[in-house]
């Protein structure tokens, strides 16, 4: 992937919070509790419980929505990451005088996540507009380190990428990319992040168009209503990735190998994979997020349709 060096880049659409410390946040607000690993979908926005995936490996790094209230105790700072040093400076990680261009963002992994966020906002802002829906209100991304508060709770890197309806706001520890490259079998790469931050953002859209109230209490199995929000939230990331040379920020489309590095990520995710790695057998009463099929096929749709309306995930067989 490749960025146009001159497109104009907004970081003011990321907060880099990861050297103000654990207590450091986006949110406010919010309960105070610690996330329970795999902790996972709110009920339409409003408070409610929470959705337990698998105990231990098979509950982390599955990119998310977190429920909008928890309780229990402030989150413990895990030991920072062997592979990725501690970042320094000031809390907003000085975003604004180092990423300005689409040069900085192929030259630096955080400028590469702001340039990567802008065109995602540009294409949904222009998607909603074309459609005649209400505005598309912007979400931040807030790059965090180890533990973070947010408007639903208080959360920890080992619940990997989320977003909160709350404060509408995407949380990303970069560390999860280390892992899912590591521990999942995942192959990286630059894409594989763009996936992940545009999959999250497609729960942004499903906020704002009200999507997430259809999940109700179906939030387990085979074709949950959770299932379902997850993969058309992985249609909406494939949506993006076919529109986003027409956004600016890059100078041609994705190459094949840039979407392989989705499909990857995408497949090494997916509920069954986890849970075979993780207890050598797949449970599918238990599925919350989607098979690695499943998910490589939503994706799929989306990036060759380029269409949203094609996402349709709740209607017939998934």
């Amino acid at each position: 992937m490749q960025f146009d060096d001159d497109a104009r880049l907004d970081p003011s659409q990321v907060e880099d919070v990861r050297a103000s410390g654990p207590k450091a946040g986006g949110g406010g607000g919010g309960g105070r509790g610690m996330m329970p690993g795999g902790c996972v979908l709110p009920v339409g926005g409003k408070g409610g419980g929470c959705l337990l995936l698998l105990v231990g490996v098979a509950a982390l790094f599955l990119f998310q929505i977190v429920p909008t209230n928890f309780s229990g105790d402030e989150p413990q700072s895990p030991a920072p990451s062997a592979s990725r040093p501690e970042p320094q400076g000031s809390p907003s990680g000085n975003l604004a005088s180092r990423c300005r261009t689409g040069a900085d963002a192929d030259q630096s992994e955080d400028c590469r996540i702001v340039g990567t966020v802008n065109s995602i906002q540009a294409y949904w802002k222009q998607a909603f507009t074309g459609r005649g829906r209400t505005s598309y209100t912007p979400a931040r991304t807030v790059l965090f380190s180890r533990a973070v508060n947010t408007a639903c709770g208080a959360a920890d890197s080992s619940v990997g990428p989320f977003y909160c309806p709350r404060d509408q706001k995407v949380y990303l520890d970069l560390t999860f990319f280390d892992t899912l490259q590591r521990d999942f079998g995942a192959k990286g790469g630059p894409f594989a992040q763009a996936y992940v931050i545009a999959h999250e953002y497609g729960h942004h859209v499903q906020h704002l168009l009200g999507t997430m109230n259809r999940v109700g209490n179906d939030r387990q199995g085979a074709t949950s209503g959770a299932v379902r929000l997850e993969l058309q939230a992985d249609c909406y990331a494939g949506v993006w990735a076919g529109n986003a040379v027409r956004t600016g920020f890059y100078t041609q489309p994705f190459t094949q190998a840039d979407i392989d590095e989705a499909l990857s990520a995408a497949s090494a995710v997916g509920d069954d994979s986890i849970q075979r790695r993780s207890q050598g057998r797949v449970v599918p009463d238990a599925f919350t997020h989607g098979t690695s099929a499943q998910r490589e096929k939503w994706f799929s749709v989306g990036y060759k349709s380029g269409d949203p309306a094609r996402c349709d995930t709740f209607t017939g067989g998934i």
